[in-house]
């Protein structure tokens, strides 16, 4: 006699079964965390190929980043109303469509066309998934969810830019487009078959006099611009930092992608410890040596720029690119930890979606400084640049330092 019990599968898991649609959630986030940093190392194949110089094409960052930074809150404030699963998969799907336009640009303002419809797209889905991460799983496991869905991220600054850079400098610029294109193509058809019809009906979602009513409270405001200070100066450097390093130490084509495979590694080293550290000691208590850091990398590359030939210039110029890496991006979940706590738990969600607006109000201002920078000056001056933006940053730190903790954010704002 056979019993049907040892043929029977045992029961998926709850948790294993919530984590199937947070992943298909994150890899959407990894595709638009990719599509918003894989051009900088492009940026002189892609300006050659497309007949303009590199500071004009760098302002296809600028152009991604500010669009991304005014449209992600007014967009998602005019979509309150439609059902979460359709939202999320109709922007991947144009994130996707966006991509491959981008692909098959034959000339600079259609390229910044495809870029205005990827940042409209990749501003709508981010707080979205971030949003319906919290939905899928039960309280306890909120965090984890929102760790899994805003890790495609983080793991897109590790691994995502170094890969665009191998695919970019091996087959093209307009390849990595194709390739974030699938990706987001892949997401696009794992959220249709992931996400259960009516998940996260009824999800609220913040209108612009909530968003406006939390950015007028002084804290959270000061707070928002120490973020946009710190990208600004972050990307004032980063968006060319492919010519920084052909001019500085003569690394190009392949060689730069293993200089971004280190970046890359040092910022998730970075995103980590800031995270436990900050746990442990406080926020302020790493934001502050995290923005000092920060600001001597930069110094150091405009030093090593100015005065070292490139053979002797290597070695400093690739330490001060790992400590950017370090120190950086270990500033980032401190200065959300803080703005947390400033904000309040109730309106929490609400600030860190406008941090992230801010941060990419800063990448754009940083772009447009680079390349005014350029402009005028040349790449050695863009650690002098980088790092003036970070002293104002820390100037702010200290400015706030010491004052009694303000009240929570109220909710009805």
């Amino acid at each position: 006699m056979t019993s049907t019990s040892t043929t029977t599968a045992a029961p998926t898991s709850p948790a294993l079964r919530d984590s199937a649609p947070l992943l298909w959630l994150a890899l959407g986030t990894f595709a638009t965390g990719t599509e918003s940093f894989m051009i900088s190392p492009l940026l002189p194949s892609l300006a050659a190929d497309l007949s303009v110089n590199v500071a004009v094409a760098g302002q296809l960052v600028t152009a991604f980043a500010f669009t991304y930074a005014i449209s992600s809150p007014l967009l998602s404030a005019a979509t309150a109303g439609v059902a979460r699963r359709k939202l999320l998969i109709f922007a991947m799907a144009a994130f996707a469509l966006a991509n491959f336009i981008a692909s098959m640009a034959t000339g600079y303002w259609q390229l910044m066309g495809a870029r205005v419809l990827l940042a409209c797209a990749a501003g709508l889905y981010v707080p979205s998934a971030s949003a319906l991460a919290g939905a899928l799983v039960s309280p306890a496991r909120r965090g984890t969810a929102l760790a899994i869905v805003n890790g495609g991220t983080s793991i897109a600054i590790v691994l995502g830019v170094p890969l665009g850079a191998i695919i970019g400098h091996g087959f093209g610029w307009r390849m990595t487009f194709v390739g974030v294109g699938v990706l987001a193509s892949i997401a696009t058809i794992g959220l249709v078959a992931g996400l259960r019809r009516g998940v996260g009906a009824g999800l609220p979602a913040a209108t612009m006099r909530e968003r406006m009513g939390v950015v007028q409270h002084p804290p959270v405001l000061s707070a928002l611009l120490i973020t946009t200070i710190w990208a600004t100066g972050a990307y004032a450097v980063y968006t060319y930092l492919a010519p920084y390093l052909a001019f500085a130490t003569g690394i190009e084509g392949p060689h730069l992608s293993l200089v971004l495979l280190a970046w890359g590694l040092a910022a998730g080293g970075g995103l980590f410890i800031g995270g436990a550290v900050s746990d442990r000691f406080g926020a302020r208590s790493l934001m502050i040596p995290a923005i000092l850091l920060l600001a001597l990398a930069f110094l150091s590359l405009s030093v090593s720029a100015t005065f070292l030939s490139q053979t002797t210039a290597l070695v400093p110029v690739l330490l001060a690119v790992l400590v950017w890496g370090l120190a950086g991006w270990a500033f980032f979940p401190a200065q959300q930890a803080r703005l947390m706590q400033i904000a309040g738990l109730k309106v929490a969600p609400i600030a860190l979606s406008l941090n992230a607006s801010f941060m990419y109000l800063g990448f754009s201002l940083g772009a447009a400084l680079g390349s005014f920078t350029l402009s005028r000056g040349s790449v050695s001056s863009l650690g002098w640049v980088g790092a003036l933006c970070e002293i104002l940053a820390l100037l702010l730190i200290f400015a706030t330092v010491g004052r009694p903790k303000p009240a929570a954010v109220s909710s009805c704002v």
